[in-house]
């Protein structure tokens, strides 16, 4: 635990917290706070714990809130476009808000490689699109959304999706949000047939699955409402706090049949029970196929509702998962705990 600490270790986190017995301080693993001797570190399961022991919690990598956690102000603003994506908030809103523009376009930056401004104009280009695909004209989708010129709505529009606004009623796009969990945020991407990507957002091949999906779909991916997001999120809610054990929201699933095949059976592991990847294979009456099973498995892209964290190598250890190892451990031992 004290090499994971000195090497910040993302696959720990979840699994202890470190107290620092000089300060009276208790961390993630991934602090970026220096480091201490070891001799002055003490190491606990839960903050809980930590608590009881009489440690505070550090202002660096602040342990009590959830992994990548959007900020109150920001989740704000972000409600604040989806009622009303033709809301321009420049700087001086934001510093009437209390907030510090600098800090508010870093945080985009770091979280959505665009800043601030780029985001309330993708917003609008998607409310936009959703429109004109309604049949509304373009003229007043454009308004509508807040443009306030023809000419910078087609430009801006062309840029992000690849055609004009002419085409928008024949092309499709991929709705993107950001969800918050106790496990930390997710992101979840759907189309109007249902939920195509649910990842965490610290995933790794997070940009790779991104890509994959948009070539899949031949759909550009943007920031924007979608009906089934507000489902998804009550649905995951319910599962967090141990009401919910299968989900209703559609789901749409682009890969080969072989895939599909795997993913199916994925949903038929029963809530709160694990399955080897060998079991997974004699499910799909393909027991020799296990690399492959496994390969299917890897590349599911809609964690959770399809629920690969329920498969476990065959001498019942954890093996590998998108979200981290710690990740499928919780999920795991909260099922077992809510059946």
């Amino acid at each position: 635990m004290y090499q994971a600490i000195v090497e910040k270790d993302s696959r720990f986190e979840g699994l202890f917290y470190t107290a620092v017995k000089t300060t009276g301080i208790f961390c993630r693993p991934t602090c970026t706070a220096r480091k201490p001797k070891k001799e002055n570190v003490e190491f606990f399961k839960s903050s809980l714990e930590a608590f009881k022991k009489g440690y505070r919690p550090c202002k660096v990598c602040k342990p009590l809130e959830n992994l990548n956690q959007t900020p109150e102000p920001i989740r704000l603003l972000m409600n604040e476009l989806s009622r009303d994506p033709s809301v321009r908030f420049k700087d001086a809103d934001l510093v009437a808000k209390g907030l510090e523009p600098h800090s508010i376009r870093r945080w985009f930056i770091k979280n959505h490689q665009m800043s601030f401004h780029a985001y309330q104009r993708m917003y609008r280009i998607n409310s936009a699109f959703k429109n004109i695909q309604q049949g509304t004209p373009v003229t007043s989708a454009a308004f509508d959304s807040g443009f306030e010129s023809l000419s910078g709505f087609a430009d801006s529009y062309k840029k992000i999706f690849g055609f004009s606004p002419k085409k928008g009623r024949v092309q499709q796009v991929i709705d993107l949000k950001r969800i918050e969990t106790p496990l930390g945020t997710m992101i979840a991407c759907a189309v109007r047939e249902g939920v195509c990507l649910l990842e965490f957002s610290d995933r790794k091949m997070l940009e790779t699955e991104f890509k994959l999906l948009s070539k899949a779909m031949n759909a550009t991916i943007v920031q924007g409402k979608n009906e089934h997001f507000q489902i998804l999120e009550q649905q995951l809610e319910e599962y967090f706090n141990g009401r919910r054990s299968c989900f209703t929201v559609p789901l749409v699933t682009p890969g080969s049949d072989f895939q599909n095949l795997v993913w199916t059976a994925l949903r038929d592991i029963p809530y709160g029970q694990t399955r080897t990847y060998r079991q997974q294979a004699a499910m799909i009456a393909r027991p020799e196929a296990l690399r492959a099973v496994a390969n299917a498995n890897g590349m599911n892209k809609i964690s959770i509702l399809i629920p690969c964290h329920r498969v476990i190598g065959s001498d019942g250890t954890l093996t590998g998962y998108g979200g981290g190892l710690w990740r499928k451990q919780w999920l795991l031992e909260m099922e077992s705990a809510s059946k």
